[in-house]
Parts: C-alpha cells; structure tokens; sequence
C-alpha cells in the first residue's frame, strides 16, 4: 500500500486525501493551523460564529463528480442556491441593486439606467456561455505536460472565442453595455478572483454566465464550514489521520525522490508520495528554495489582492441589508487602477459584506447579528506596515454605519481583524496574497506552477495556485487533476 503525505488540510488536499484513500492509498495529513480548511475555515468568538473566508460559490456539480468518484454516497452538507445573489451600494447614492438569477426581474433593476438591459444581457451571457462550454473540458479540467502541450491544447479552441483573449473584463463590458452602473457591477466578477476588471482577461466573464445562468450562486446550510466538518468526518471514515498545529520547515531527499517532510520541531515525516496544498509557488520558494522561485522572481509575478477582514458581533437586528452585499465608491477606474499599489488611500475602500446570521441564524446568539466584511487591500510588497489597522476598520465601520443609516459603533460586541500578516502567517500565503497567483494570460493554464514537481517524481501539488486555479470548485477540480496524475504514475490499488 503507497503511503502519502498531504500537506494542508484546505478543499483541495480534503478531496484529494479522499479521491486517494477510495484508490487503496494509505493517507496521511499535515496542518500548520490549529483545525482544517485551509481559507475555508471558520471564526467561534464570543458566542459568534463567522466563516473566515468563502461565502458563496458556484459550479456545485463539482461536488457531485467528486463524492462519486471519493464513493460517498451522501453528502454530508447541504447547498442552499441564492435568488437574489447580492445587492450594490454605489457611495453617494441610495439606490440598492438587487441582481437576481431571474433576468426579467434584474432588468427591472436596470431599467433607468440601461435601456434593452434584458437583450443585451442575453447576447453578453450567451457568449460567455459558447466559450465556457467549448473550453470546460478542452482546457479547463485538463492537466498539461509542457507549455506546447498548452500551447497545442488552446490552438483547438474555436476561433472565434480569440479576441477574449486580447480583451479585459471591463473592454468586454463596454462592448454590451453603456452605463457605469452595469458595466461596474457585472464587472466584480474579477474581484472574486482577487483582481480588478481592468487586468482581468475577457475569457473570465464566463463568470457571469456560471452565476447567472448556469449554476448560480449556493451557500451551505449552517455556513460554510459545514463542508469542511461534513468531510472531515468523511477522513475518519476512511482512516485518514490528521494531525494539526504541524508546519514543515525543511526536507530530505535521497537521488530524484523527496525522502521525508521535517517540522517544526524536528519530526521527519516520511511517504512514498506527497501532495502539497500549501501554496504551489511558495512551497517552493520556502521549503525547497528553487532558484526559479526567489524572493526576487516571486516578487515580479502577479499575485491577487490580500483580504483585509473583520468578524463583528452585534447585541442587536439591522434591518433592510441583506445576506450578501457589496458597497463601492464613485472612483471605480481610479480606485482599481491604484489599490494593488497601494497608492490610493484606505479611507472611503470598496468592501463586501456578509450578515452572516441572516442565513444562519445560531451564527448569533438571539438578538444579535454576525458581520463579515472584507476589503481588498495591496499585499505585502507594496504595504508591509499594517499599524494603521484600527483607523482603517473604523473607516469601514463608519462608512457602512452611514450608508446602512445604523450606528454599528454603538452596538459592536465582538470585532476582530485580520491584516494581510495574519493571513500570511496563518496560512503561508505568499506576501499575504489572499488568492494566491494571478490570472493573467501568462499565469493561467500550463504557465500556472505545475502539479507535479521539477525535481522530485515522488511530489504533486493541489489548490488555488497550480492548475487549474482559485476558487472553491477549482480546488475540487485540482484534486481530480493531480489524483490523474497520480494514479497514472503509481497506479490504483482498487477503484
């Protein structure tokens, strides 16, 4: 029986511990953090409950492929779709967007500001629909042996889906749509993937079919983190040991095999294969100090935006706001153009919100409300001094109080605030980038860190910064790519 070492514990590594153990491997699992999930984890605090990162998805049929192929028969959470999937707060106005799953219904949102919002719509989602489809299996769920493989790979794709390739997110709006509200809004797709829609590629709008169209938008009853406390429990079952608070600092390795993980404390941890979900890059960089990988060439590519969030606990109800929401100013060219710099200041940032308790209710206790906000904020190469933390929650405290027309201050129980650092040191994410690398053209595909290792034959990777990248469905999608990989150099001992 091959034994493997998996080193994290987030979606990715979870699902492939389990795609594995269904194979006849022996499991094994590793945790820097003091409980599993990796980013999808979860805050308890004064009788509050929060998710600590993800709060909605989509795609969820990934989920469905992936308990067949793990042979759980029941799913041990359970996805709950969104109508309206989030609402839009523009600074300065008191006009709410609602956009809902239903066209006739979003259009009504539109109509004062973009005539014919529902055909246009239509033509907009129906090509993000021909090139999602003509690209899902083709390119997406695939693994790539070289970058001619890739190369050959995207010469199939039709031509008519080239000029995605050369536009943005935002050029791609203008072409439907001619008011700022829309092209804003439709454009925040590329803030779920850490970046902006002004160097976001075109071929992301695929996005807006996959939460309009054709999976929609889901959360889990009970939050979030039920998926992860639904799969661990499914690790026990199959014997998959975890062992948690265990951070690998160093290796061994004997010819073109690692030999042994060592920790913190000087433990060797030893297998015959070992999967990395810790950050493809930074492993690398850290653990393995690959020149290719230097602090000086880790510092040139492009890294998504680090998170800037806060867990607040309120001793009373909000009325009029609902589960999701985004609030953004009236800069939006200038304020994306500058936040990854850091050279615009954090004193009126564009935010999301998430009242947690609206969804779940024993996320509060009775009378009360759980917040989450999250702000976009540069990373740490660009802003390694985080002391002026408190000013820039109580900028986003105040903001919120005056665009809700409710004194949060006033009725504040519990807050907590996580910076870049903490997020970097909790889970090793590069400089504190929140989604880990980019998704430019010449980082997305096979020009993403690979999923099996330069050197060592014995090493795979899985999760947000290899193939085929961020996002909860595409770590499911990770796991099944390197578990390919996987089986094909080493077999299955049974299906």
């Amino acid at each position: 029986m091959k034994k493997t070492l998996v080193v994290g514990t987030g979606l990715g590594a979870i699902t492939t511990a389990l795609r594995l153990a269904r194979r006849g491997y022996q499991v094994e699992m590793v945790e820097k953090y003091h409980q599993a999930g990796g980013r999808l984890n979860q805050l308890k605090k004064d009788g509050f409950t929060f998710d600590l990162g993800p709060t909605f998805f989509s795609m969820t049929y990934e989920f469905q492929e992936f308990f067949k192929d793990a042979g759980i028969d029941q799913m041990p959470f359970r996805f709950r779709e969104l109508d309206v999937l989030y609402t839009v707060h523009f600074r300065g106005s008191e006009k709410k967007y609602r956009i809902y799953r239903d066209l006739d219904l979003l259009a009504k949102e539109f109509e004062e500001v973009e005539p014919n919002f529902k055909e246009k719509m239509e033509r907009f989602l129906a090509s993000a629909e021909r090139f999602f489809h003509d690209t899902e299996y083709l390119v997406l769920k695939k693994n790539y042996d070289s970058i001619w493989h890739y190369l050959l790979t995207l010469v199939r794709v039709p031509m008519r889906h080239s000029p995605k390739l050369l536009r943005s997110v935002w050029s791609e709006m203008e072409r439907y749509f001619e008011s700022r509200e829309v092209k804003e809004i439709f454009s925040l797709v590329a803030f779920f993937l850490g970046a902006t829609p002004f160097d976001t590629p075109a071929i992301y709008t695929i996005l807006s079919y996959t939460e309009l169209v054709h999976d929609g938008y889901h959360n889990v009853e009970g939050g979030m983190y039920k998926i992860v406390e639904g799969l661990k429990k499914e690790l026990d079952l199959a014997g998959v040991r975890v062992h948690y608070n265990t951070e690998i600092v160093d290796y061994k390795y004997e010819g073109n095999k690692l030999a042994a993980l060592i920790d913190q404390n000087g433990k060797e941890w030893t297998a015959d294969l070992f999967v990395i979900n810790a950050d493809a890059a930074w492993f690398r960089h850290k653990i393995f100090k690959r020149k290719k990988y230097s602090e000086q060439k880790m510092d040139k590519l492009k890294w998504t935006l680090a998170p800037f969030t806060m867990y607040l606990g309120l001793n009373t109800k909000i009325k009029d706001i609902p589960l999701h929401n985004y609030f953004l100013g009236n800069n939006f060219e200038e304020y994306s153009g500058k936040i990854f710099k850091n050279s615009i200041k954090l004193d009126q940032p564009y935010y999301y919100v998430n009242v947690v308790s609206k969804s779940d209710p024993e996320a509060a206790p009775e009378g009360c409300e759980s917040l989450f906000v999250l702000c976009p904020v540069p990373d740490l190469r660009f802003k390694p001094d985080w002391s002026d933390r408190d000013e820039i929650a109580s900028n986003i405290i105040t903001d919120l109080s005056g665009r809700i027309g409710f004194d949060l201050e006033k009725h504040i129980v519990s807050q907590t605030v996580l910076t870049p650092v903490e997020w970097r040191d909790a889970f090793n994410l590069y400089k504190g980038s929140g989604l880990g690398l980019g998704h430019d053209l010449d980082q997305i595909g096979g020009f993403r860190p690979k999923n099996y290792d330069e050197a060592f034959k014995n090493v795979f990777y899985v999760g947000a910064s290899t193939v085929p990248g961020t996002g909860l469905p595409m770590a499911v999608i990770s796991s099944k790519l390197v578990v390919e990989r996987i089986t094909k150099a080493y077999g299955s001992v049974h299906t």
